[in-house]
């Protein structure tokens, strides 16, 4: 799946998404995580033992919200992360990890301060 470049969207965007993973500039990312100024790969644990431990990098960029695509499907992360990241006033938005690609090139190009956790789609 092609995904074009949204508007000014400044920073990593994902462009296209296959058997490969993401792909991100020129690299190809199973999974990875977002910020407005970086793009890393990612060894996610599963999902139901997700913890903000784990979204350490994504916290330290104070991101309004953290986009969690959770995969082929939706997951609901762990209610304990999910009130972590709130007491830290940071929001989440599960979705699928497509979905949640997509959502991270429109948000950059309203440059939203955002960040994102996208576990591979095949796991």
């Amino acid at each position: 799946m092609r995904i074009d470049r949204a508007g000014d969207a400044e920073g990593p965007l994902v462009s296209s998404i296959g058997p490969r993973g993401f792909r991100v500039d020129d690299g190809y990312y199973p999974a990875l995580l977002l910020t407005p100024t970086r793009a890393d790969l990612w060894s996610p644990p599963s999902i139901e033992t997700l913890d903000i431990d784990e979204l350490a990098a994504l916290v330290a960029a104070r991101p309004e919200f953290i986009l969690i695509g959770t995969g082929a499907n939706l997951v609901r992360p762990p209610v304990a992360l999910i009130r972590a990241l709130e007491a830290r006033e940071i929001g989440v938005e599960a979705m699928d990890s497509r979905a949640a690609a997509r959502a991270w090139g429109v948000l950059r190009a309203e440059r939203r301060s955002i960040a994102a956790a996208l576990y591979p789609l095949a796991q």
